[in-house]
């Protein structure tokens, strides 16, 4: 299972914290400057596979370059769900960015095609395909009600 299950029942389960991804409009993501500047910024994303997929050709892309770590929350502040870990450009995954445009466009009815490692709209919008892989996430309910940690492991430990 992804995420960790426990015998408490006063912590929230991963599929509380799934669907909240899945049906979030609005994700605020965060990531360093090299210079250790922060840059927080809303974006459209979908949750596929365990990981965020994304598309930004802001700053937010070139400040993977020299630090990969990121943060990206909902937009909600009463069922809150904070997801950190690492972002990576996607490269030679046709496949997958296939699919996450089928994701991306039927969530936002907003149609998104793959031209190799970057998504297009028909009136040109895009840009690079991000993944970020979870490594921690947080959730709670209201004024933090019911904190839950979920730590995950990665495909290949």
């Amino acid at each position: 299972m992804f995420g960790i299950q426990t015998e408490n029942t006063d912590l929230l389960p991963w599929s509380w914290a799934e669907e909240r991804l899945n049906a979030a409009r609005n994700f605020w993501i965060s990531s360093t400057r090299p210079d250790g500047r922060p840059h927080s910024r809303p974006i459209w994303a979908v949750w596929l596979d365990n990981a965020l997929w994304y598309s930004t050709g802001s700053l937010a892309r070139t400040n993977l370059v020299t630090n990969d770590a990121y943060e990206v929350h909902i937009d909600d502040g009463e069922s809150v769900v904070i997801v950190e870990g690492r972002a990576r450009p996607v490269h030679h995954e046709p496949d997958a960015v296939q699919r996450m445009c089928e994701v991306y466009s039927t969530k936002y009815d907003y149609p998104m095609t793959p031209h190799g490692d970057e998504i297009r709209s028909s009136d040109g919008q895009g840009g690079p395909v991000f993944v970020l892989d979870p490594e921690v996430a947080f959730g709670w309910i209201g004024e933090i009600e019911r904190p839950t940690r979920w730590r995950f492991t990665s495909p290949t430990s």
